[in-house]
């Protein structure tokens, strides 16, 4: 019997060494194999149970897995939708293209890194036939309410933008000063003027202009009214139309001077909360969609300075800003390091098309591993849940990078030298007992 278990355990010996060198020579094969992850031989004893003054070899066993967990270096590249994750968690990536109505019916896969460039269609994809998926942003670049304990609401990313692309103006901020004087008898009474840009939904510049009349005390010994009319004009449709008009006065306490009192007769277009007074501007060009401005001039009554002022100052424009874009021409399409896949347009305009999620499970190593360098979820791995890049216990995502092989090419020459004499060294324990039993039958004669 001991004899015997010897022999088991030699032949044992020399199949889990072949299955080390096995995994030994796909890593060193894939050495130079971007996002690979390495394969891992681990042996474990088995053991008989024993009786009094008798010894059972049990053997050995071996299980396979790989190193997900394990990182590989990144390297920087030229092609801006090279994307790796740098640390934890992993990129969603499909092998088929499904309806967007259907997008649950896409297999789920995950991988380190890709090489992703647009195919005939505009999808991004690895050569190799992996498709780079995410959740669609609406041009505010909202995701909305996605899914994610699993990749219902991912989608393939698909990068057929417009060639040009424009952004409405819908806020603006008007920070100015207005002389303290100029509401004093005697004051020359003139009107003060600014200019404010905004786009239209055409994509081109338009002006509006803020005239602002001082309300003069009617009396000479009156006090300072500190008091405004204001007047707003769009002139985009080659004449000057009024678009609307308020009344504004300003604080005069030692605490809050010179910040905004009280808005009246706005036509109740005026929010004291947010301090933003709404106008619609004329028709003409103007789409719907961008007929209506809101602009900041500071919140009534709580010392708010960063809108419109009135300190013994000349009159000047202090932060006259709009949000939008103007048209412009698409540049390239790059992945910042939360994930956003965005359109950068010559203008400085970037518009978020896809938001790419960073995939975590509680064991990486259990995840099943597929062809091109990808895994998919498996029981041992646990359930998927999707983080936005850099946050929760995910990397960050980084475009024109790839990551590296986590192989050590001197790590596994080495190990591959230890599983050669180990090897041997079981043939040899086969050899022995071949030996040993050919004594054995030698005895009978």
């Amino acid at each position: 019997m001991t004899i015997s278990s010897s022999m088991n355990a030699g032949v044992m010996g020399l199949g889990v060494n072949a299955t080390r060198l096995a995994t030994i020579s796909d890593n060193i094969a894939n050495s130079d194999t971007h996002g690979y992850k390495r394969a891992v031989a681990d042996f474990s004893s088995m053991v008989i149970q024993q009786r009094d003054n008798a010894f059972a070899a049990g053997g050995v066993r071996v299980n396979t897995y790989r190193q997900v967990d394990g990182q590989g270096s990144l390297i920087s590249t030229g092609n801006s939708t090279d994307i790796a994750v740098a640390g934890r968690g992993l990129l969603p990536v499909t092998t088929s293209l499904a309806d967007p109505s259907q997008a649950a019916q896409n297999e789920l896969m995950l991988t380190a890194t890709g090489s992703f460039s647009p195919d005939q269609n505009g999808y991004l994809r690895t050569s190799s036939g992996l498709f780079l998926m995410g959740w669609p942003a609406d041009p505010s670049g909202d995701i909305g309410a996605a899914t994610r304990q699993s990749g219902a609401s991912l989608v393939p990313v698909n990068v057929s933008v417009n060639r040009y692309s424009a952004l409405p103006t819908e806020n603006i901020t008007m920070g100015l000063n207005l002389p303290a004087d100029a509401t004093s008898f005697g004051a020359p009474g003139g009107s003060y003027e600014v200019p404010l840009e905004y786009y239209d939904n055409l994509g081109r510049t338009q002006t509006l202009t803020a005239r602002y009349t001082p309300v003069l005390p009617a009396a000479a010994g009156d006090p300072p009214t500190n008091q405004w009319q204001a007047e707003l004009f769009d002139n985009s449709t080659g004449t000057e139309v009024s678009i609307g008009s308020f009344d504004v006065e300003f604080d005069t306490s030692a605490a809050d001077g010179g910040s905004v009192l009280a808005v009246t007769n706005s036509g109740g277009a005026y929010d004291p909360t947010t301090g933003q007074l709404a106008v619609r501007l004329p028709g003409g060009s103007v789409a719907p969609a961008g007929d209506e401005v809101n602009i900041f001039i500071g919140r009534e009554g709580i010392g708010d300075n960063t809108g419109l002022t009135q300190l013994a100052a000349d009159f000047a424009p202090r932060a006259l800003t709009k949000d939008g874009a103007p048209i412009g021409d698409l540049l390239s399409v790059e992945v910042d390091g939360k994930g956003r896949l965005e359109a950068i347009y010559d203008t400085g305009y970037r518009r978020t098309l896809f938001q790419i999620p960073v995939a975590d499970v509680p064991n990486p190593n259990g995840l099943m591993p597929s062809d091109s360098q990808a895994f998919r979820i498996s029981q041992q791995s646990g359930d998927v849940y999707f983080w936005d890049a850099g946050t929760g216990p995910v990397g960050e995502t980084v475009g024109y990078s790839l990551m590296e092989s986590a192989v050590d090419i001197a790590s596994e020459l080495t190990g591959m030298i230890e599983t050669q004499r180990a090897y041997a060294s079981n043939a040899k324990i086969i050899q022995t007992v071949d030996e040993m039993l050919q004594e054995t039958t030698n005895i009978k004669r």
